[in-house]
């Protein structure tokens, strides 16, 4: 396959990745005519901002910014507006609240693709990023209702992929880049605090790319372009600064083909200096997020920004323990990977399917109701396992490339390496998802799977770079797991997407979905 038939296919499949996506998340938008979850405060505050009445929020207050002016454009569309609700005290259909997040959510696929893209100028990796980012339930989900955790992934993997940008940028300034990558992460910030482990992230990228700019060395990539059509094959492999010098003395080279280092935007990171850095990634963050709480402080003037954040965190404090007797649906962060505990974000049951969703009161008794409506924020559960066991192979492929195989060579041994990994790629990705989740540890208050989200994106790409590389592979039945995989996970996201979605499922149905009683 030519360079240009390998874009016109991945356009096209990005293009398909991202009006499913669309059309998943819009469909049936306004189904349950009520307040789902969260959307009894978000959609609440966001309406507060547009008839500015006061009120207190625990968390800064960019995603009701961005809930609020969905409201505000939906006044100005002539339809979707049959079926309205009082719950955020004017009436409003449900689409209004909800439509502008599932518009927002419908790029995160795209945003994966840019940074797996990025990362290594691979098309087919990208591609399958953003095709496991659109399969996953819990992304689905909360971009189906006014909810705000999509928006730290969102802002936080924008900053990153415009930062890769800004170092890949060889023909115009990057600054522009830069600059957009620090309000990117303060906008992150500015919707939860925990948006910061997106930059903390990239700060242990950095550090360390730093440390082996300075005392080991870069690798490089050998670049094979070919004179005739000027086409470059960007799927080339990857060799350090001293192996390349080394093994040209001996490397015969084609005549229709010159070899030339590469440097991948990675591995750019450890040349941007520390002045750099702390502009772009750290005076630009904190200026945008301390920008983004003008509007919300002059319409709440009871708290100055000092005092704002000590009453934030004292709410936090006071929400108890991470235990079920605080809220049933708690869940310890060790419980997210193995996907132990989801949330059932709308329950409700029906005689017949014909039968209007009972929205208020109790539901059916169980013997009663023979439709049973289930939103469950819950992700894909193969591509979530499976996911979690890439960054454990990536952990262990790193600790025997970096310490275990150059201990063999020190002691004159053979040791050949069937299965090798670029070390930058695995770090990164091994960092950020340590970086999104390891600081919850040490959390004591009741904390739930969403809060999950920004590490588990991580856990996507590794998969999703794995897959491609098995799919490469010369041996059929390694190329045989990577397809079985990829099969699987789409499998799984159909299976389960009755409770994405919210659609009418008989009791069986619904109990054939739920494969431990700690998904209930």
């Amino acid at each position: 396959m030519t360079q240009k038939q390998s874009f016109s296919w991945f356009k096209i499949g990005m293009i398909a990745v991202f009006l499913l996506s669309l059309a998943f998340r819009f469909w049936g938008l306004g189904r349950f005519n009520t307040l789902v979850f969260d959307e009894v405060y978000y959609a609440k505050f966001a309406q507060n901002y547009l008839t500015q009445t006061s009120f207190f929020d625990g968390h800064p207050p960019l995603g009701k910014y961005i809930i609020s002016i969905g409201i505000w454009l939906s006044s100005y569309v002539p339809f979707w507006q049959d079926t309205v609700n009082t719950l955020t005290g004017v009436a409003r259909s449900p689409w209004s609240y909800r439509w502008i997040n599932a518009l927002f959510g419908s790029f995160i696929p795209l945003i994966i693709a840019g940074i797996a893209y990025q990362l290594s100028y691979r098309r087919s990796f990208a591609f399958l990023a953003a095709l496991f980012a659109a399969c996953d339930g819990i992304f689905l989900v909360e971009s189906r209702y006014a909810l705000i955790n999509q928006y730290i992934v969102i802002f936080g993997l924008l900053g990153q992929w415009l930062l890769l940008l800004a170092l890949g940028n060889t023909t115009k300034q990057p600054r522009l880049y830069l600059i957009l990558s620090g309000i990117s992460f303060g906008a992150a910030i500015a919707t939860k605090w925990n948006g910061l482990f997106f930059l903390v992230g990239v700060y242990l990228n950095w550090m360390l790319a730093w440390f082996k700019q300075r005392f080991i060395g870069t690798d490089t990539v050998v670049e094979k372009t070919n004179i005739i059509d000027r086409s470059i094959d960007r799927s080339s492999y990857y060799v350090s600064t001293a192996q390349l010098k080394q093994s040209t003395a001996t490397l015969t080279v084609p005549q229709e083909t010159r070899v030339k280092p590469l440097l991948l935007p990675l591995q750019k990171l450890g040349k941007l200096k520390i002045f750099t850095v702390a502009f772009y990634l750290g005076i630009i963050p904190v200026i945008t997020y301390s920008l983004i709480w003008i509007p919300h402080l002059l319409q709440n003037p009871q708290y100055g920004f000092i005092e704002v954040h000590t009453q934030i965190l004292s709410f936090h404090n006071r929400l108890g323990d991470n235990t079920s007797n605080i809220h049933p649906y708690c869940a310890a962060w060790y419980k997210w990977p193995l996907l132990s505990r989801p949330i059932a974000y709308f329950y409700q049951t029906a005689s017949n399917v014909n039968e209007t969703v009972p929205i208020f009161g109790p539901p059916l008794p169980s013997n009663a109701g023979k439709v049973i409506y289930d939103v469950h924020a819950m992700g894909n559960p193969f591509l979530w396992w499976f996911g979690f066991a890439s960054i454990l192979f990536l952990i262990v492929l790193v600790l025997i490339q970096k310490i275990v195989i150059p201990s063999i060579r020190q002691k004159r041994l053979s040791f050949n390496s069937s299965f090798s990994v670029n070390t930058g790629i695995a770090l990164y990705l091994i960092l950020n998802y340590a970086a999104n989740l390891l600081p919850w540890v040490k959390v004591n208050r009741c904390v739930f799977i969403y809060h999950y989200m920004t590490a588990v994106v991580f856990a996507f790409v590794a998969l999703a770079w794995l897959i491609d590389k098995c799919l490469r592979s010369y041996h059929i039945q390694v190329r045989t797991f990577g397809l079985a995989v990829i099969f699987l996970i789409i499998i799984s996201f159909i299976f389960w997407m009755p409770i994405y979605l919210g659609l009418p499922l008989s009791p069986d149905a619904y109990k054939l979905r739920m494969w431990f009683t700690s998904w209930i």
